[in-house]
C-alpha cells in the first residue's frame, strides 16, 4: 500500500470513528414530530459506520499497515467537527447527516481511485460498495428533506 492510500484510509478510519460518536449525539438528542424514525435511522447509520470502520482497518492490516487506533489520533486526523450537547431538530439532523455522507462519499471515491492506480482491486471493490451505500443514503435523506 502506498503512502497516499495509507493516509487516505487512515483518515477514513478516523472519520468513521468520530462520526460514530457524532451520530450517537444526534441519535440521543434529536427532537421533533418525526423523532422515532429519525432516531432509529441514526442508529442504523452509526452501526454502518462501525462496520465500515472495522472493515477498512482490517483491510489495512491485510496490506501490512497499522490503522490508527486511538481517540487522540482520530481527532488529530479527522475532518469531522463534533457537535455540542443540545437538542437537534429533525431538519438540522438530516442536513448534518447529508453533509457528512457527502464527505464520506468523496473520501471513499478518492481511496477507490488511488487503490485502482495501485492495482489494489480488493480495496477498489470495497470502496465502490461504500460509495453505492452512501448514494442510497443520500437519496433517502434528500427525499426526506423535500
Amino acid at each position: 500500500m502506498n503512502k497516499e492510500q495509507m493516509t487516505l484510509m487512515n483518515q477514513y478510519v478516523a472519520d468513521l470513528a468520530v462520526l460514530n460518536v457524532k451520530f450517537h449525539n444526534m441519535h440521543w438528542n434529536v427532537v421533533g414530530e418525526r423523532f422515532e424514525p429519525v432516531h432509529v435511522y441514526l442508529e442504523k447509520m452509526y452501526d454502518d459506520f462501525f462496520e465500515k470502520y472495522d472493515e477498512v482497518a482490517e483491510r489495512m492490516k491485510m496490506k501490512g499497515e497499522f490503522p490508527l487506533a486511538s481517540l487522540a489520533s482520530y481527532l488529530e486526523v479527522s475532518s469531522v467537527k463534533e457537535l455540542d450537547l443540545r437538542d437537534y431538530q429533525i431538519g438540522e439532523v438530516l442536513a448534518i447527516a447529508k453533509d457528512e455522507l457527502e464527505k464520506l462519499r468523496k473520501l471513499a471515491t478518492d481511496i477507490r481511485n488511488v487503490a485502482d492506480e495501485a492495482g489494489d482491486f480488493v480495496t477498489v471493490g470495497m470502496m465502490e460498495d461504500h460509495v453505492e451505500g452512501y448514494d442510497k443514503e443520500l437519496w433517502f435523506i434528500e427525499s426526506a428533506l423535500k
